[in-house]
């Protein structure tokens, strides 16, 4: 019950004053009163004031019942409110009643199965069983493995296979045949998810999604939501990237599709949701359109966020013109917003839609052929529910008819509509309406408190998909074997058994998948590329088919002059006996004066010349003492100092790139590592190698094991775009087996 803050003429004077002689309304609070819970907890987002939510949490495996949260009205009363007879506690988690098997049996009979519960299946005699044979419930309210059916071959050509049905439903139509239908509902207590209806195509396939029954504490897990979700975002990826052809001439031309993608975010702020929550959800919408923006596309966006008012954080007009907004802009906008700066507490989910319906009416209008080439991504973060504005299905329609413009089979692919539920209680029956209904493509999820959801998106772009993409990597912290190999994917590490039978190490990285860059004074001139192996990735092993010195490279060359050593040009190609496999652990870094690099470099227009990449590459290694520019030899990054000593007629400033002032020295077998430079989070370019330096500080020979620089230690490279013919004549080659890498013009 509550109370309302007025207990006396003095108290209503005091909290209650009067304003033009009209008493203004005392504040409202609920009371805790009957709100505890059995085997469990519950917190407040504004104490007990009018508006707060209470929010019910369980230990894992268990949800809290009858309810998962509870509001403050403006009565001093919760809703819904809390019942005697049912008294508030945390309920194991169980799953959909597996006993719906049709033509087999399930065992064993439980009138209900809760987490780790286990069944097994089979098939009547004359029927086969297609799916899971066992199958495990799960902490988030689901069956491990596949459906279980029982198909029974008619032999009948027209006719698709038995769809089965889910657990926790019922199926109507026992005929498969083409045009056929059948149709499912969910038990009481679930909701559907996916197809309410299916039918037999002429190709042998059902139309739409398998349905499932949720429960209300029923979630994907993060693996489900990667692999889905992930593969669907490539595809528009893929769909919106510059495409490569050639024309009658036999030259090979790139067609930029800049623009070609439109990503609209939006981001629920209501009450319902709590501050966790979105920051969780602010921070994995950050995530992605970092990782989209190392990928060779240049998306539009449109970021809002809303409640009962809409809230616009990136507006997509701002990306038309030349003066594009920079994924940096991007970032800030987001991280300018603060949750505690919100008025409203209502939700207008549709004022949200006809943001984005105006938005896209705004770009038809301005140039409709245009228009016609983009693909639009919707993505929006909600739990569904909605007090304001009326029903958002309606401007949802509007939507799909401004894109398929009447020709929906033709442009169906041009709109995707995801909604990812966030917050303590999801309205799933509310969401499915508004998300996209293609078949055998999901595009509703909800994870578990929006626990997993920057660590999902940050996997759902799997870069072992994208193969021709340089410098992309997995930006990973944890300093293991494992994640040094997603980091440093191009690192590879040189043995080489010399003539005399001595042995010798070094670095090197892969710029293609069968060329590998390396230093050559690392290499004897009577050195063989099959006495050469190449470790890379977690276990490719590597023999090398040419050994390709520098022509201008000559380690005696100024040993008339009282040098024995001399280091100009120290650069060396390694031609593998085939092409690497690409994946997330073995892939090429991105190297100087190339389009793939301008691609990660996001520089786009046909006149990007190379001398643009070195200003942007090296313009702070130069100028600055200390950049983000770093080293890299058996997984151990070492800052570098863009000063260049005077030390003797041995360094030639055209040649070399820079030396070490600071942090870690390179040790022996070191010699032919990348020094590179992170573009943003996930490209990285390669613009010098590691070549020699004056003192030796790794006596042991341990290059695994740290060790400090001192005032004496110097570093040096190889600057890369001053050997780029060199690298051009052998990576540019067209005539050769391998795909050759496209240098710029000039």
């Amino acid at each position: 019950m509550g109370f309302s803050v007025c207990w006396s003429m003095w108290a209503a004077l005091l909290l209650c004053p009067l304003y033009m002689g009209v008493s203004v309304l005392c504040e409202v609070f609920c009371d805790e009163e009957n709100m505890s819970m059995e085997g469990g907890h519950y917190t407040l987002t504004k104490k007990l004031v009018y508006g707060s939510m209470l929010i019910y949490h369980c230990p894992e495996g268990y949800y809290p019942n009858p309810a998962s949260t509870r509001l403050c009205q403006k009565s001093g009363t919760w809703s819904p409110p809390p019942h005697i007879r049912r008294p508030q506690k945390c309920k194991m988690i169980e799953c959909p009643n597996p006993l719906v098997l049709e033509s087999g049996t399930v065992s064993p009979l439980q009138m209900q199965y809760f987490v780790n519960n286990k069944t097994t299946y089979e098939c009547y005699s004359g029927y086969t069983l297609c799916g899971s044979s066992s199958r495990v419930c799960q902490p988030n309210g689901k069956w491990s493995g596949g459906t279980p059916i029982c198909r029974h071959d008619s032999g009948g050509e027209n006719r698709c296979a038995d769809p089965g049905i889910p657990a926790g439903a019922r199926r109507s139509g026992s005929s498969f045949g083409i045009d056929d239908k059948v149709t499912y509902r969910c038990d009481e207590g679930l909701n559907l998810v996916g197809s309410k209806e299916r039918v037999c195509q002429e190709s042998g396939q059902w139309t739409g999604t398998e349905p499932k029954c949720y429960y209300k504490h029923t979630y994907d897990t993060a693996l489900e939501v990667t692999e889905a979700f992930g593969s669907a975002i490539r595809e528009s990826l893929q769909l919106a990237a510059p495409i490569d052809y050639t024309d009658q001439e036999g030259k090979k031309i790139t067609v930029d599709k800049a623009g070609k993608l439109n990503i609209y975010i939006a981001m629920d702020i209501s009450d319902s949701i709590e501050e966790d929550q979105f920051n969780k959800a602010r921070n994995a919408v950050k995530k992605l359109i970092t990782k989209v923006s190392s990928f060779a596309v240049s998306p539009n966006y449109e970021i809002i966020f809303f409640a009962s008012d809409v809230l616009e954080v990136v507006n997509i007009i701002d990306f038309s013109g030349e003066k594009r907004k920079t994924l940096e802009q991007v970032l800030d906008d987001l991280d300018n917003f603060n949750y505690g700066d919100r008025e409203n507490v209502g939700t207008n989910l549709n004022l949200a839609f006809k943001t984005i319906l105006e938005r896209m009416a705004i770009q038809k209008q301005r140039n409709e052929t245009l228009f016609k080439e983009v693909h639009h991504v919707l993505i929006f973060f909600t739990d569904g529910a909605y007090n304001m504005g009326g029903r958002p299905e309606d401007t949802v329609a509007k939507i799909r008819e401004t894109v398929y413009m009447n020709t929906k089979e033709e442009r169906d692919q041009y709109l995707d509509i995801y909604v990812f539920g966030v917050g303590s209680e999801i309205f799933d029956e509310d969401i499915q309406p508004l998300v996209t209904k293609r078949d055998n493509e999901d595009h509703y999820f909800k994870l578990k408190d929006g626990a997993k959801l920057e660590e999902t998106f940050d996997k759902i772009i799997d870069e072992s998909k994208v193969v021709g993409l340089c410098g992309l990597h997995r930006n990973y912290d944890h300093d293991t074997a494992d994640t040094i190999r997603v980091r440093y994917p191009w690192m590879a590490r040189i043995g080489i058994t010399h003539e005399d039978e001595s042995y010798g190490k070094c670095m090197g990285s892969l710029v293609t998948p069968r060329f590998i860059l390396t230093a050559a004074h690392c290499f004897k001139f009577t050195d063989t590329a099959d006495k050469i192996k190449i470790k890379i990735g977690k276990n490719q092993v590597l023999t090398g088919s040419r050994l390709i010195l520098h022509p201008n490279f000559n380690i005696k060359a100024k040993e008339k002059e009282g040098i024995n050593e001399f280091y100009d040009y120290d650069v060396a190609l390694i031609e593998l006996k085939n092409d690497v496999d690409i994946s997330i652990d073995t892939r090429p870094i991105c190297i100087p004066c190339t389009k793939e690099t301008s691609g990660a470099l996001r520089l786009v227009g046909e006149e990007i010349t190379c001398k643009q990449q070195e200003e942007l590459l090296l313009k702070k290694i130069i100028l600055k003492k200390s950049v983000s520019c770093h080293m890299i030899r058996t997984g151990k990054v070492v800052r570098i100092s863009g000063a260049m000593p005077n030390l003797s007629s041995r360094i030639r400033g055209k040649i070399v790139l820079a030396w070490l002032l600071r942090d870690n020295v390179a040790c022996k077998g070191d010699s032919g590592g990348a020094l590179f430079k992170n573009y943003d989070d996930y490209r990285t370019i390669q613009v010098g190698l590691i070549s020699w330096g004056t003192k030796n500080l790794c006596p042991d020979g341990n290059n695994d094991v740290k060790q400090e620089s001192d005032d004496d230690s110097r570093d040096f490279h190889i600057n890369l775009f001053k050997v780029v013919p060199f690298l051009k004549k052998y990576l540019g080659d067209d005539t050769r087996d391998y795909a050759p890498l496209q240098f710029l013009d000039k």
